[in-house]
């Protein structure tokens, strides 16, 4: 019971990834989990927008739809599980959307310098070229599952970016080092595993 409880709450990740977020199965886009991705997709540019025509960066509903953006990250995953609805196009739009939220976060804490902007600065190479990996990965055959290191950093960095939007405060600034360096180290292991899977096909 408690390990069927993890895995639904996402806090067990071992075992096989589902068989229907494989290379080679249907991508099933109209699922509700990806109804969530869709409209996490759709809220970046109205963040933008927001954030962006403001003063400061620093607008109540700016920082609010930052945080339901990222928030629901976790809630497509917790529905997919439970309503059994996993599928490719959920595999791969989620990491996509995830790269999108970052680089929109980091856009605007960049013009407001709401955060170090030689750290943001190495995040947004970091995010790009694991945009463009992932692609030349995926036309290779190639699956990289997404490692606890990486899942970590990515709530850390957006944490941080969201607290950035919120307050000026040292602990916003704290999570988003911590996170870039944990992204970092996570580009690292995913290179690691794709250039060992490369080998062996």
């Amino acid at each position: 019971m408690a390990s069927t409880r993890r895995r639904l709450f996402g806090l067990d990740r071992s075992g096989p990834k589902p068989r229907q977020t494989r290379r080679g199965e249907p991508l099933r886009p109209l699922t509700i989990p990806n109804l969530v991705g869709y409209a996490r997709l759709a809220g970046i540019p109205v963040f933008l927008y927001l954030a962006l025509r403001s003063g400061d960066g620093r607008t109540a509903a700016a920082f609010i739809l930052f945080l339901a953006i990222s928030a629901a990250d976790y809630l497509d995953g917790l529905l997919a599980r439970v309503t059994s609805q996993n599928s490719r196009m959920g595999a791969l739009l989620d990491p996509v959307v995830d790269r999108l939220t970052i680089l929109a976060g980091i856009v605007v804490t960049w013009k407001f310098e709401l955060l170090p902007r030689w750290a943001l600065a190495v995040l947004a190479v970091r995010e790009m070229v694991t945009l463009v990996l992932a692609q030349l990965a995926l036309r290779r055959g190639v699956d990289l599952e997404i490692n606890w290191v990486g899942r970590w950093s990515v709530w850390l960095t957006m944490g941080g970016i969201f607290l950035a939007l919120a307050l000026d405060s040292w602990i916003g600034t704290g999570m988003f080092l911590v996170g870039l360096v944990g992204s970092l180290l996570a580009s690292a292991l995913y290179l690691k595993t794709g250039l060992a899977e490369a080998r062996r096909d």
